[in-house]
């Protein structure tokens, strides 16, 4: 066996001397998540001389100086998700959010709906061959390193070796610069007992063999946990977090009645602690693939009995989700909840299902509401929603009449509210209650 050559350490260079290839005008794609590119995103902040540059991205981690409002004069944000270090941001009109699903970015680039001038990503260090890896994020990092004109790169010896359709040659790369820093890590969400009973009940409706979607927060990780005596399920998503890593070390998730990507867990990306980190280093049974793959419906439907849990921040009576938005305030994004809402409907045996506490604002505010607040995006329509449920339990809508919906969200809403639900109910659909 050859070994790995290590002299292309010497091609390195300064996170100042990287970013200088970008020009005034540009259109730059960043890296997110786990695999935000810190040190090019602080150097690229810093140079005074550039004008109307535009970072296209998704959440990113740590600092955000891009989101300063001297720097956003020059350097503007366009959110394909937003972040927490992008909100305020957003919603003050310093940078922009575009509402588009995860499947579609890649694209975006591709046709050059948005043209790539510059990928900026942090890569794991080349093999033997000469082949750097995506690590965390393949996402829509993988269109963007195909479709830009130049990419350039941070190098970091701490990113995991990942496996899928992560390679990026060494020689792709028009200037890099080498680090050896930790990862950013996700801190788990605390399982509440308002949480902790939803995971009860959407484990309920996981039957064996299921393939899993799902995302990170206290709700998927309390479907996770009651998940132990299941069997056989299998995981295709576009992201997943820690909560899953026992289910797997468990042989709970074998992914052997999976159609698409059998006997491997499917995913775009991670976030979560350097334990799962580690887990997906050069570990062939996990594979990553762009998000225009992994959120492709075609093939999300043909795996068996999808069941797929996203969230939601409101829903109203005739099942309209809001997952984006506090009313006109972006909050996230579109993301893969319509993706994998869809999929799961259209797969054999498959359930999809939004999950939400049933209050907002300490138990002040209902999140099942007579209509959407204004302003607010509908990010899953009536027409795609099936299950909904909250600790109150899990209602079906699929074929449900308008007053059926109702009736069935009510029944799940918080006891404090469903009164004053009922009534306005009875007001908009012209029926006397009972």
């Amino acid at each position: 066996m050859g070994s790995i050559d290590t002299s292309w350490r010497a091609r390195a260079a300064s996170a100042a001397d990287v970013v200088a290839l970008i020009r005034s005008q540009n259109n730059v794609f960043v890296h997110a998540a786990a695999a935000t590119p810190t040190p090019l995103i602080e150097a690229l902040c810093a140079r005074a001389d550039l004008a109307r540059v535009r970072l296209y991205h998704l959440h990113t981690a740590g600092a955000a100086p891009f989101a300063d409002p001297a720097v956003c004069e020059r350097i503007r944000s366009v959110s394909l998700f937003t972040g927490p270090a992008m909100r305020k941001a957003v919603n003050a009109g310093l940078a922009d959010f575009v509402p588009v699903f995860l499947s579609d970015i890649p694209g975006l680039f591709r046709d050059a709906t948005i043209p790539l001038d510059v990928a900026m990503v942090q890569l794991s260090p080349p093999d033997k061959h000469g082949l750097c890896t995506l690590g965390t994020s393949c996402d829509a990092a993988r269109a963007a390193v195909d479709s830009a004109k130049i990419v350039i790169a941070e190098i970091n010896e701490r990113m995991p070796r990942t496996h899928g359709n992560t390679s990026v040659p060494l020689s792709r790369l028009a200037a890099f610069t080498v680090t050896n820093r930790p990862l950013y890590e996700s801190e788990p969400n605390a399982i509440g007992p308002v949480e902790a009973r939803i995971g009860e009940i959407i484990a309920g409706l996981v039957d064996d063999g299921s393939t899993l979607q799902m995302g990170i927060g206290a709700i998927p990780d309390a479907v996770l946990a009651n998940l132990g005596n299941k069997h056989e399920l299998g995981v295709h998503t576009e992201m997943f977090s820690d909560g899953l890593l026992p289910l797997i070390e468990g042989g709970v998730v074998t992914n052997r009645r999976k159609e698409v990507h059998a006997g491997r867990t499917t995913t775009a990306f991670v976030w979560g602690s350097k334990r799962l980190y580690d887990f997906v280093d050069d570990n062939s049974l996990v594979e990553f693939h762009g998000c225009d793959r992994t959120n492709d419906s075609a093939h999300i439907r043909r795996n068996p009995s999808v069941v797929a849990i996203n969230s939601a921040l409101q829903v109203d009576l005739s099942g309209q989700v809001c997952a984006d938005s506090l009313g006109y305030q972006i909050y996230s994004g579109i993301g893969g909840q319509m993706d994998f809402i869809h999929g799961a409907a259209l797969s054999k045996g498959g359930k999809p299902i939004i999950a939400l506490p049933s209050t907002a604002k300490g138990g002040q505010a209902s999140r099942i509401s007579v209509a959407l607040s204004e302003g607010a995006g509908v990010v899953t329509t009536r027409g795609h929603v099936h299950w909904v449920v909250t600790e109150f339990g899990a209602v079906n809508l699929h074929g449900a009449t308008l007053r059926e919906r109702g009736e069935k969200l009510v029944s799940i809403a918080h006891p404090d509210f469903r009164a004053e639900l009922a009534k306005a109910l009875a007001n908009v659909r012209h029926f006397t209650m009972s």
